[in-house]
């Protein structure tokens, strides 16, 4: 592993407290879209092995056979497995896996293995987002101890990130088009294997990655979220509106909740930290969705360092339309044939509970891919500090926006043998990026009319 030496942990405390940024140079701005830097901060250059390849622009082509407005297409429907680990041969391959992903081939030896692909770095973002990220790399700052950025617009915000609260503000403000509509269907699987899908339609609203708009245009609000349960009958027209505040210190994630039996808009505060997601039996957390959201001031935050890892990307085989759920479940985990890994380099983040704050995880460590800042594992440990649950973020580039992010998220809970999957699309609409939406139809007097009667 390589730590980061640029700023010790007793400078990075200084520098979220003071809010202190130092500007940008010529020279260093100049680094962000050279032969050292991509635009967005990571090391273009591949390793020494020739393992993890030179960064070029990511998926920069459409691929053949897609048609716009349809579902995505592989774009590297010729590549086979380089190999593979299983629960015989992962110690070999243990310097390169997360805690959690050895605990799955611990727990489930007989069934679970990763595919190892070509590393293709395909990450890319609208250029427009690499202009915002470089501009925001001599203005924005960190506020209110890490939990509110300021002086940034559109792009991601620290290209250059000096320590963990940074790192995830890059994740929690990574460009997702600016509105759409998805399907993030969701399984969660008896131990075994019997499962009900939760059919869960979802409209975003992310006032930021418009164009023109700064942090101070949004009004403190990043995101207007919009979750509405269509199936199970027992839960079907469950309404979730979410206005997800920029800065949570100085005001907290406003939440609503529409419930059709008694046909009345109720104040959901509750919708945060640790209480459970909907629908998913307690498997998952609501600052589990996309990985990790919400304010980050139970934990405290380090960076650990980066390091070249095994890990879910570029999965186009579980994203492919028309496979049906029963081709995805299995007791215990997902089907790992529908799987796709990879070497690439990723950031590591310790976050550790606070003394005297509650929240189910002890401790969790996260993973973020370097070339997109999305989180693609995490492990996260009970209150005696034994490893619990292991996440897993199988991503894509959405070429047609263009966007990296997740298809499908899996959370495992490696005491139970239980696990909550969700993300899944592959029968359902195609998912829209860049939709025109107003604010007005994310009120608490909107959600009244959309709510069925």
């Amino acid at each position: 592993m390589r730590t980061i030496t640029r700023i010790s942990t007793l400078a990075a405390l200084s520098f979220i407290a003071q809010g202190a940024l130092a500007e940008l140079t010529p020279d260093e701005a100049a680094r962000l879209g050279s032969d050292e830097l991509t635009p967005i901060g990571a090391e273009r250059a591949g390793n020494a092995a020739g393992t993890i390849p030179a960064w070029t622009g990511g998926l920069l082509e459409l691929p053949a056979g897609y048609v716009e407005g349809q579902p995505l297409v592989n774009p590297y429907p010729d590549d086979k497995p380089l190999f593979t680990i299983t629960a015989a041969n992962y110690e070999q391959y243990k310097d390169n896996l997360s805690p959690g992903q050895m605990g799955l081939f611990e727990k489930y030896g007989d069934t679970y293995f990763m595919d190892v692909y070509e590393s293709r770095r395909s990450a890319s973002f609208p250029e427009h987002i690499y202009e915002m990220t470089i501009k925001n790399g001599s203005t924005a700052k960190l506020a209110d101890a890490g939990e509110g950025v300021v002086d940034a617009a559109e792009g991601f915000p620290f290209p250059f990130p000096e320590n963990a609260y940074e790192l995830m503000w890059n994740h929690k403000l990574k460009y997702k088009g600016i509105g759409g509509v998805r399907y993030n269907n969701q399984v969660a699987p008896t131990a075994d294997g019997n499962f009900t899908v939760t059919v869960i339609r979802e409209e975003l609203l992310g006032l930021y990655y418009k164009r023109g708009m700064t942090i101070a245009d949004t009004n403190n609000i990043l995101l207007y979220f919009f979750q509405e349960v269509e199936s199970p009958a027992r839960l079907a027209g469950n309404i979730l509106l979410v206005h997800e505040t920029l800065n949570q210190t100085v005001q907290p994630r406003q939440a609503w909740i529409y419930n059709p039996g008694q046909r009345r808009v109720r104040r959901a505060p509750n919708v945060a930290y640790d209480n459970p997601g909907t629908g998913s039996d307690g498997l998952r957390t609501n600052d589990m969705t996309d990985m990790f959201n919400g304010a980050m001031d139970r934990f405290d935050w380090k960076v650990v360092g980066k390091k070249e890892m095994y890990i879910p990307y570029n999965s186009y085989g579980a994203h492919a339309e028309g496979i049906e759920y029963d081709e995805f479940v299995m007791p215990g985990h997902l089907n790992p044939n529908l799987m796709r890994y990879e070497l690439h380099r990723v950031w590591i983040i310790d976050a550790t509970l606070k003394e005297g704050m509650r929240h189910i995880n002890a401790r969790r460590t996260f993973y973020l891919d370097e070339d997109s800042y999305q989180i693609v594992l995490i492990d996260h440990y009970d209150g005696r500090l034994q490893l619990w649950r292991a996440s897993e973020c199988h991503s894509i580039n959405y070429y047609d926006v263009p966007t990296t992010w997740s298809t499908i998220e899996a959370h495992y809970d490696l005491q139970s043998g239980r696990y909550v999957a969700q993300g899944f699309d592959n029968t359902m609409p195609v998912n829209t990026f860049n939709v025109e939406m107003n604010p007005s139809q994310y009120t608490p007097q909107a959600l009244r009319t959309r709510g069925r009667r």
